[in-house]
This record gives structure tokens, sequence and C-alpha cells, in this order.
């Protein structure tokens, strides 16, 4: 592709890393980063924009307007990259993104345009909180995903992120979700903690979204894919963007698999891991898988700054 390789990792937040003034600080330097907001804004109606800096917090956690507003963010973030550092970046080793993170992913890597990432995942987040109000999720901190998934076999609780070592999410009916906590507690976990979403996401509850967004994403146009992404769904690498529509329609009520995902990307070449997006979320469950490789974000003018050497290959 006549750009060097560099041993960088992309990464793009999912849902939990909203946060009311996401994305300002760039757009108020970056003119790349603006267009992406206005972009945005044009292609769903609504204010993104104003619902990103100014909230509020309460509007912004509504999964139908979280998803939009963080695939804006986020990419506002990735083009204001870009823009700083003389576009474009090199060559990373792999992209991906955490569950809704990979919208963006996709975005980043030249396989959806912006305009019709948004729309997607506004559809996406509309059907997924239409079909299951009885549902929550919560993070199990000190257990593994194997120990937990055999402690809830026979309950309509299940593993939904295997986030990290120690660092589990379970998702399934509100009414169950309590007494599986009490359980867990009992086998060794330090603490069950509610999470800020509005259903049972990456459960069977979500299985009637699946044919529905397949239905949205087979009339969007994907575009062949300029970097390899690995997926939530198999921890794998794939190079053909005519794979995506049937991953991302069986992510949503499968199983993030993220720790096999951030270990598949160092197989990879990855020595260094970048995130795109508010908050340091994803990097921070990098540094419990992979401790010794580096890691950088970046959320505003100050991150972006600590962050270009390692997007730039400059490593040591």
């Amino acid at each position: 592709m006549g750009i060097e390789k560099t041993p960088v990792a992309w990464l793009f937040a999912g849902q939990g890393s909203q946060t009311v003034g996401m994305g300002k600080d760039l757009a108020d330097r970056y003119p790349s980063a603006a267009r992406v907001f206005e972009e945005a804004n044009d292609a769903i109606g609504i204010d993104l924009r104003a619902l990103c800096f100014d909230g509020p917090q309460d509007e912004l956690d509504k999964t139908a307007n979280t998803q939009p507003a963080l695939v804006a963010a986020s990419i506002a973030a990735f083009r204001a990259a870009e823009e700083a550092g003389g576009a474009p970046l090199p060559e990373p080793a792999v992209v991906l993104g955490h569950s809704l993170g990979e919208f963006s992913a996709l975005v980043a890597a030249g396989a959806l345009r912006l305009a019709d990432a948004v729309r997607l995942v506004r559809t996406r987040g509309e059907l997924m909180h239409a079909a299951d109000h009885a549902g929550a999720m919560a993070a199990v901190i000190g257990l593994d995903a194997y120990v937990i998934a055999r402690a809830l076999v026979g309950t309509h609780v299940v593993v939904a992120n295997d986030n990290a070592p120690g660092q589990v999410v379970i998702s399934g009916p509100r009414a169950e979700l309590g007494r599986a906590a009490d359980d867990l507690k009992k086998i060794g976990a330090k603490r069950v903690i509610p999470l800020r979403v509005s259903a049972a996401f990456h459960s069977p509850a979500m299985q009637p979204v699946a044919p529905r967004l397949r239905q949205a994403m087979d009339v969007t146009p994907f575009s062949a894919l300029r970097y390899r992404l690995i997926a939530n769904v198999d921890g794998r690498v794939h190079e053909h963007a005519r794979e995506m529509p049937a991953l991302l329609e069986k992510q949503v009520w499968s199983p993030v698999q993220w720790v096999a995902s951030v270990k598949r990307a160092h197989g990879e070449g990855a020595s260094a891991f970048v995130e795109f997006g508010p908050g340091a979320v994803l990097t921070g469950l990098v540094k419990r898988i992979l401790p010794d490789v580096m890691t950088g974000n970046v959320s505003d003018e100050s991150t972006l700054r600590q962050s270009l050497p390692l997007l730039k290959g400059v490593t040591r």
C-alpha cells in the first residue's frame, strides 16, 4: 500500500465509554474532527455534536443515541490524529473495536463510510433497545471467564465480554442477575458491578435483532478493507469486507472475545496499542492482558500529542 508497516494496533471504544464533552477539544482544534460531527449529524438528522459536547448524560446514555455518538467521537479522534500526524498515518498491524467499536474500526479501515456506519449503529441501537427491556449486565471482578461460564450453567445469564483476566461481563434477565452475582461472590468474585446499559447485550435476548440488523447491512455498501481486522466473535484476523455483515450480525448476540482478540493482535506483530475515542478503557484492559506492551489513547489534544509518536511507529 506504499506505507511502511508499524507494530501498532488501532483500538476503537465500545458502549460504556461515552461521556459528556467527548470530542469537543479535538473538534475545536481540528477541522477534520469537526467535519465528522457535521457529517454524522446530516446522516441521521439529530444533533450528535450537541449531544456529545453538552449532553445531558441521560440522553447520551440511551443506546440509540450512544451508539452513533461514540462512532462519531471515535472517528473524530482518528481524523484529528491523521491531521496532526500528516495523513495518512502509517499502516497499523491490525485494527479492532470492542462491540460497537467494530463499526468505528471498519470506518478507519476504509470498509464503511462514516455516514453509513452512523446510520447502521443508530438502527442497531434502536433494535437492541426495543428487543429487551428486562435485561441487564454486570462486570464481575476477580474470576476468569471459564469459571464464570461453568457457574452460570442452568441459568439464563451468560458471559457477554471476556475483557481481561479477572474482568468479565455477564448479561441476562435482570431478575436473575442478582442471584447470579450472589452465587459468583460465593465462589470468589471480589465485586459484581452493575453496568450503565439498557438491555442484556451480547446475550440470547439480542437474537431477534440479528436478522433485522442484517437487512440494514445488506443494503449498505461495504468497500475493501485497507487494513486487517480482528473480529470480536472469533478473535481471528479478517481481510475481506464481504465477511463483515455476517460477523457483525452474530456479534450482537455473541460474547466479545476481547482477550483472544488482543492476544491475536500481539501475535500478528502489534507491540503497541492506541485507542481512539473517549477514555482509556480498552488500553487499560490491554495492559491487564499484556502488561509489557506500550499503550496510548486519543481523546483530546493532550492525549493525542502523547500518542502521536506511537502512531508514527516511534516505539522506543
